[in-house]
């Protein structure tokens, strides 16, 4: 067992502190894979060896870190690869590693529904159902040729090898620097709209100036808006161009709320989270000749001077400033 899925138990609005619980994994390992907005994967194959510790001994290690320095509970599954941790997870409680080893994998497996498979939709699931292969156990015991006509070719072979718990997943390290998250969290929970975009306003311009500084630019966008009954919602979209342009950012997070329709719907909070970073240098921006726009990028120049000099409030849009 060396792969960890972690979920940490982070309460509501405090989504801007997991970029440091992933940095507590990186003290253990440098391949962890954020799985915003509350988990990552952490492959402990040369912690295992460096600190002679097995994985779920180190599980606790780094749940007892997370409570002293974080005050957060997490809850933690282990595997032989992330396929396999991700499931135990679901089997876990706080305080509890619930570990899955490579001979357990397959009775481990047997009596859970298809859809416990990730990457199995409803659709898939339903299918397989309706001739009756509703759990794993039932999947790995049927022929090869029946899952293939079920779901085609290549989605049969590999829901076939994860039923019978072949797990050929790998952790892809994205961790901290590859994601930054703006929280706006409210007084009350907030019924009016335009609280809310000012809200978005903010943690966008907030987002653009710490990107600015570390010389990055962010490719995707994300907005978690969560309710008074602690639901929540999350979009995420693809820039047409990486950027740390708060103009940019701000028209993004105002389409994807826009696409909410939300209808006086009781907030909580909002997130914005920046993620697929990378060099400002490395990234293309296509010329507009759009004076308005070039005229926005030279005042921003000159604002992040200012805030840096005499601090983030110094310069911020006049709707925020009321």
């Amino acid at each position: 067992m060396t792969i960890l899925c972690v979920r940490f138990q982070l309460p509501p609005m405090c989504e801007a502190a997991l970029p440091g619980l992933l940095g507590l994994l990186e003290e253990f390992t440098p391949v962890v894979e954020a799985l915003p907005p509350d988990g990552a994967l952490a492959d402990l194959r040369g912690a295992e060896r460096y600190f002679g510790r097995s994985a779920v001994e180190l599980a606790s290690v780094i749940r007892v870190r997370a409570l002293a320095l974080y005050g957060v509970d997490c809850v933690i599954g282990a595997g032989p690869g992330p396929m396999l941790a991700r499931i135990a997870l679901r089997d876990a409680g706080p305080g509890v590693t619930c570990a899955v080893s490579e001979d357990a994998a397959m009775e481990f497996l047997a009596g859970k529904p298809v859809a416990a498979l990730p990457g199995v939709g409803a659709a898939t699931a339903r299918t397989l159902g309706e001739y009756g292969l509703d759990t794993l156990g039932l999947v790995a015991a049927a022929p090869l040729s029946t899952l293939q006509r079920l779901v085609g070719a290549k989605a049969g072979r590999e829901l076939r090898e994860k039923a019978n718990g072949i797990d050929r997943g790998r952790v892809v390290p994205n961790a901290v620097s590859r994601s930054l998250a703006a929280e706006r969290p409210f007084d009350r929970d907030e019924l009016d709209a335009d609280r809310h975009r000012r809200a978005l306003l903010s943690a966008a311009e907030e987002l653009g100036a710490r990107l600015r500084a570390l010389d990055k630019v962010c490719g995707t966008l994300t907005l978690v808006v969560r309710y008074a009954d602690r639901s929540s919602t999350t979009r995420t979209r693809t820039l047409k161009e990486p950027t740390a342009h708060s103009a940019a950012l701000t028209k993004a997070a105002y389409g994807m709320y826009e696409a909410l329709g939300l209808q006086r719907a009781r907030v909580r909070s909002v997130t914005l989270r920046a993620e697929a970073l990378g060099p400002a240098e490395q990234a293309s921006y296509q010329l507009a000749f759009d004076p308005v726009d070039e005229k926005l990028r030279r005042i921003e120049e000159v604002a992040d001077r200012v805030r840096a000099k005499f601090g983030p409030r110094a310069v911020m849009p006049g709707s925020l400033a009321a």
